[in-house]
């Protein structure tokens, strides 16, 4: 954090302006609410390391990596990082894809999931309307992650999606 804090002051910009238009658009208004719900998808186990950007990571467990908030650019770090799958969260709809790595994307709510069945992996909106609990869900998540992990491909797989989505992150101004 401190060298983000004094890289920030040295290059006369804000560290409050990190939400996306989609993030605010979803009623995330500032950079810690959208860090909580970041810590929150970590779930309760321990933190066992920290790496900075498309470090490799040698932990087995929970590791923070350093990363934007921009998707494109925080999962290339990790897949840089020695990733072979991404597990997404949307809730707005995004397509992603992140090759060379497949890319499962978990939907937060079930009106997105049938909006969008063919773009999306998995259906997580069953949670909130009661229709499944956490363990089911989270061993649904688990099975598709082996699957997908023995070749299955995963619907941006499918549709060819991800070639344009391996963004490294360029650190500095970007014009």
């Amino acid at each position: 954090i401190r060298w983000w804090e004094e890289y920030t002051a040295r290059e006369r910009g804000e560290m409050n302006n990190n939400p996306s238009p989609g993030n605010k658009a979803g009623g995330l208004t500032t950079i810690l609410e959208k860090s909580l719900g970041a810590v929150a998808k970590g779930g309760t186990t321990n933190l066992v390391d920290v790496v900075q950007y498309a470090e490799t990571v040698t932990a087995k467990g929970l590791v923070f990596m350093d990363t934007p908030g921009y998707d494109p650019v925080s999962a290339t770090g990790q897949v840089a990082g020695g990733a072979n799958l991404i597990c997404f969260t949307t809730g707005r709809g995004s397509v992603y894809g992140c090759k060379p790595a497949p890319s499962l994307k978990l939907a937060t709510n079930s009106r997105l999931y049938r909006q969008m069945t063919d773009d999306m992996d998995i259906n997580c909106g069953e949670i909130l309307e009661g229709e499944a609990s956490i363990a089911e869900v989270g061993e649904r998540i688990f099975q598709l992650i082996l699957e997908t992990a023995s070749g299955r491909q995963s619907r941006s797989e499918a549709h060819g999606f991800g070639a344009e989505e391996f963004v490294p992150w360029m650190l500095g101004a970007v014009m």
